[in-house]
């Protein structure tokens, strides 16, 4: 797939999805696509797409980045980027590899009852 045809299909996703909030709030308000499930029992399409965006979508993306900077980047490009003090990075190190991820994954589970 070349970046014409990828622009261009993720650019009707997001027009479609747009359209379809923009429906939700006048003509489709009494539409609840996945009235089935419990949890989004009632939710319009633009209910939806605010849930899953506030609580799926935001803390799995940052549990994904503190697990990234904590156990994926090098050591070396962390401490030339953050321009810590020794003492000072290995707090944040310690901080961004187990407390964060714990933090977040409390949010996300929370967020989901």
């Amino acid at each position: 797939m070349n970046r014409t045809v990828s622009t261009l299909g993720a650019g009707f996703v997001c027009w479609g999805l747009g359209i379809a909030s923009i429906l939700s709030l006048n003509l489709w308000s009494d539409f609840a696509p996945l009235g089935f499930v419990p949890m989004l029992e009632g939710k319009t399409i633009f209910d939806l797409l605010d849930f899953f965006t506030a609580n799926i979508m935001l803390p799995l993306g940052g549990l994904l980045v503190a697990l990234f900077a904590g156990w994926v980047m090098s050591r070396q490009a962390m401490e030339k980027e953050l321009a810590l003090s020794p003492g000072m990075f290995n707090l944040w190190l310690i901080t961004v590899r187990f407390v964060t991820p714990v933090a977040v994954a409390v949010v996300f589970i929370y967020n989901l009852m």
